[in-house]
């Protein structure tokens, strides 16, 4: 018989957290330096899988199967955590499971996927799934449910996401805080968190400040949306919270580098930039406690860390040391890699990216539009009377009929502008002087409803 108290379980299901068997709260003390309010980090890797996307999928799941759903194959589009407790969950009762994800997502979390029998289809998408992107996790996610035995539950849209927190997220910080709870801080996704928890607790205390932090556009932080993106969220609905806070992955990190070296808190990217909202939200006052949510643990972003956090990996083990075998110079073996690297970075960061309302400007007064995707892409959805030239072909010295007049102007369009940067580059390497490229590409384009044309 289980028994929470005792930490004995029947079935690894007994572990799902409740209002009676809760995730921890632990205070912060180093990274916060408040002399009166009071604010706990809730620590949702201890959920049976490792994230607080566990609860929204055994929510899903038990949705569905108290409908009567045909689950045989289940398919989802996720930034990994959704995907991974999905996997686990299918293992335990007999169903198969596909997961469509970017091919941004950290390698850690890919890999976990398919280590936990996952058939994985790849994209080109946001880090956090988007709507309105026709080759994105989505769009894939819903062709491969109209086949015959497969279903995706889809959590961007399913209404059994914030009802999970409602029923226990928020009922577990309630009772965890004894009614105190004054501020709840959560990073911004699907937003099922914060909208059921945060409805849970308004309900109990109406003047409880519900608290949303998102990203930078562009930014490099999986499982959370910018602005932008958090504007196509169906449960994102800035009426019901109390403030929303944006935060920079620099210092979103450095708050993630102080949370290991001086809290030995083993939090994930997304807790830090939840954290850093919090500090700059909640007041220093006699009689404050706040919580904030810390979704999941550090070791899925290692490879995050790598890029944003390369002085606690130090330089390569010398040879002779017991530690580790030698380390390969990178640089050594591709001298010029960097520069590249370092040249597509300060593109993205130029004068040389406009809006997609910007390119339209642009585009009627006569800029071409050179689309770089593949040839499929273009024919499921395109701007009018934009040009396809693959960058493939680019790549070749193939203009595809451009004009002659290198001082044509030109824009380069992609899935969602990361491919349209190696475009530009391409161009100006061959003299044309005038390039821009279209910034957040197709997917930006759609968002803002501007013109385009289908596959007929």
């Amino acid at each position: 018989m289980s028994d929470p108290s005792l930490r004995v379980y029947e079935s690894l299901l007994d572990l799902m957290s409740s209002a009676d068997n809760p995730t921890p709260l632990v205070r912060l003390s180093k990274t916060v330096r408040f002399r009166h309010a009071k604010v706990y980090a809730k620590l949702e890797w201890y959920n049976p899988f490792g994230a607080v996307k566990d609860r929204v999928a055994f929510n899903l799941l038990s949705d569905a199967e108290e409908r009567g759903v045909d689950l045989a194959h289940l398919v989802e589009p996720t930034s990994g955590n959704t995907g991974m407790a999905l996997a686990l969950l299918s293992n335990l009762r007999g169903y198969q499971f596909s997961a469509t994800i970017s091919s941004a997502i950290p390698l850690e979390k890919r890999s976990a996927l398919r280590l936990f029998g996952t058939r994985l289809v790849e994209l080109e998408d946001e880090l956090c799934p988007m709507p309105g992107v026709p080759e994105g996790a989505m769009a894939k996610a819903d062709e491969l449910a109209r086949q015959p035995g497969w279903y995706s539950l889809n959590q961007y849209k399913n209404p059994a996401n914030p009802e999970a927190h409602f029923r226990t997220t928020g009922p577990e910080i309630w009772r965890q805080t004894g009614g105190t709870v004054t501020h709840f801080v959560a990073a911004l996704g699907t937003c099922g968190t914060i909208t059921g928890a945060g409805r849970f607790l308004k309900s109990q205390r109406p003047d409880v400040k519900v608290i949303g932090v998102h990203p930078t556009d562009g930014h490099d932080i999986p499982g959370v949306r910018s602005r932008r993106a958090l504007a196509l969220t169906d449960f994102f609905l800035p009426e019901e919270y109390d403030g929303i806070l944006e935060i920079g992955d620099a210092e979103a990190y450095a708050l993630n580098k102080r949370l290991f070296l001086e809290e030995s808190l083993i939090a994930g990217p997304s807790s830090a930039l939840a954290l850093a909202g919090a500090l700059k939200a909640v007041p220093d006052e006699p009689g404050v406690v706040a919580v904030v949510i810390f979704p999941d643990n550090a070791f899925k972003y290692i490879s995050s860390y790598r890029r944003h956090l390369p002085e606690l990996f130090g330089p390569p083990i010398k040879e002779g040391d017991t530690e580790a075998p030698p380390v390969a110079n990178s640089a050594a073996a591709d001298p010029f890699g960097g520069h590249l690297r370092a040249a597509v970075i300060l593109a993205e960061a130029s004068p040389d990216l406009v809006s997609a309302r910007e390119a339209v400007k642009l585009h009627e007064k006569g800029t071409i539009i050179v689309d770089v995707r593949e040839p499929q892409e273009y024919a499921q959805l395109r701007v009018v009377g934009s040009t396809p030239i693959p960058l493939g072909k680019l790549a070749q010295g193939d203009l595809g009929g451009l004009p002659g007049d290198r001082s044509t102007p030109i824009l380069t369009l992609c899935a969602k502008g990361k491919r349209s940067i190696y475009g530009l580059l391409l161009l100006k390497a061959q003299g044309y002087t005038n390039v821009k490229s279209v910034k957040g590409g197709m997917g930006a384009w759609v968002e803002e409803g501007l013109p385009t044309e289908a596959k007929p």
